[in-house]
């Protein structure tokens, strides 16, 4: 069946479809604060922001933007928007301090309040399982490098569904698995910082392990209509010319940044390229028997988190490296055009490029843009407004990609925001604002962006304006 054309003339008439999940997505130790309260202990992100020189000003995520405290007058800002669905993620240590054992029934309190208030909203309450803040007791005990991490994961994504899958029905196993294990344990810049590229290898098949693992304890635990599924960043990846040793260096790029998730979760195997670009590291005798098939449980939807595009060229690049069996081979091109605050260029085509890879990859599997979005130097003007056009523009391009992308046959579901709040943005602290809200961090007061009320009026006609 041939898709039909929905690239109009006129800005008008770029129409999404009907049923279409509008969306903004957060995170919980960017935004909650409250990080030592109702029985919450720490993370690897308290631990690793309190090392002095890991994350920018000293910052850490004690207060953030104090979500914990706030959460009804955040809701109000998510209902006046208009959006139909609210990405956030349950807090591990909030829940299950140690990793292990019962739950911290005043941690799950929190979500509860939080799901009941977005369903009293009209919001569809979306559940990420794992935004990186693993409890420190099980980093201590080995982190993602132990097997054991996986079944740790599994129990804790078991007594979280029990706790809300009667009122959650979309469900997210783990956000940006590849961020965690490489930036967390190859090059570490990112918690736990560690720079042990086997030990990041043996994190991101344990990963896949703990999704399939978790998936498998949903299913049991959830309603039959509850829809499962996996965020990951999937690296849009371009050559810098068309020779043999630039394309190689993507493909080195494509395998431990894309398809070390995509194959064995869609596929239940190992890219062999990617097994021989790392032979000098690891013979891989951690997967074992029954892993594979595991980690590729069936799910009901796939998320994709998008910023910016990657390009390559054959050459090496910087160590330590969050790219095992690349590094040496690989160097990092800085790609043309306007980049937003965090030095990364802008480009919708690359979007576009991932959604139509997956359509043509996985086309039975049903796609969201879980991430999309951009930092800009916000402030708020004499009269309290904040004005971010450069983020308008951003916002207006990637719809268009992704409007773009459903008209040539991509079965994209939705699209979430990242993010509806300025936050802590990991090593960055806050010096980066992604939000449409804009946060005071010194009074905690909210400030609606002009990206905020051009993205309602987005939502509000189902189209862009």
């Amino acid at each position: 069946m041939t898709a039909v054309d929905a690239r109009p003339q006129t800005t008008a008439e770029l129409r999404f479809p009907r049923g279409f999940r509008w969306g903004t997505a957060t995170a919980a130790y960017q935004i909650e604060g409250a990080a030592a309260e109702d029985g919450r202990t720490p993370s690897i992100w308290d631990t690793f922001s309190r090392a002095p020189g890991r994350v920018r000003n000293g910052d850490t995520g004690d207060i953030a933007a104090d979500h914990y405290h706030r959460m009804d007058e955040d809701i109000a800002l998510l209902k006046e928007l208009g959006v139909t669905d609210y990405r956030f993620s349950v807090a591990w240590p909030r829940v299950q301090p140690t990793g292990r054992g019962p739950a911290v029934q005043r941690g799950l309190d929190f979500y509860r309040r939080l799901v009941d208030a977005l369903l009293a909203a009209g919001i569809r309450p979306v559940a990420t399982l794992y935004h990186w803040d693993l409890p420190q007791e099980l980093e201590d005990a080995g982190g993602w490098p132990q097997r054991d991490t996986a079944a740790r994961f599994a129990e804790y994504a078991r007594i979280v569904a029990e706790a809300l899958g009667d009122r959650v029905a979309t469900w997210t196993t783990l956000n940006e698995p590849w961020c965690a294990a490489f930036l967390g344990y190859a090059s570490g810049v990112h918690a736990p910082g560690r720079t042990d590229p086997v030990a990041a290898l043996r994190a991101a098949h344990h990963f896949n392990l703990a999704h399939g693992l978790a998936t498998r304890a949903l299913r049991d635990a959830l309603p039959r209509k509850s829809e499962i599924s996996l965020t990951l960043n999937l690296h849009a990846v371009r050559p810098l010319t068309d020779s043999a040793a630039d394309l190689d260096a993507v493909r080195r790029i494509d395998a431990v940044g894309n398809r070390i998730f995509l194959d064995p979760v869609f596929h239940g195997r190992l890219p062999a390229d990617l097994v021989e670009d790392t032979a000098a590291l690891t013979d891989w005798s951690f997967v074992r028997d029954g892993d594979l098939a595991t980690a590729s449980a069936p799910i009901d939807s796939l998320g994709i988190n998008y910023y910016s595009p990657t390009v390559v060229a054959a050459g090496s690049g910087d160590t330590p490296s969050p790219w095992p069996g690349a590094e040496e081979h690989v160097r990092f091109v800085p790609a043309p055009g306007p980049r937003t605050a965090m030095d990364w260029p802008v480009d919708a085509d690359g979007l576009y490029e991932l959604l139509t890879r997956l359509r043509d990859e996985l086309p039975a599997t049903p796609l969201m843009v879980t991430e999309n979005g951009a930092a800009y130097d916000d402030y708020a003007d004499p009269s309290g407004a904040v004005h971010d056009p450069e983020r308008v523009a951003y916002l207006r391009a990637h719809l268009h990609a992704v409007h773009r992308a459903i008209a040539d046959g991509a079965k994209v579901r939705g699209y979430f925001l990242w993010s509806l709040l300025d936050n802590f943005e990991w090593a960055y602290g806050y010096s980066k604002r992604f939000g449409i809200v804009h946060v005071d961090f010194a009074t905690q007061r909210r400030t609606v962006k002009d990206s905020a009320r051009w993205y309602a009026r987005v939502i509000g006609r189902g189209a862009l304006d």
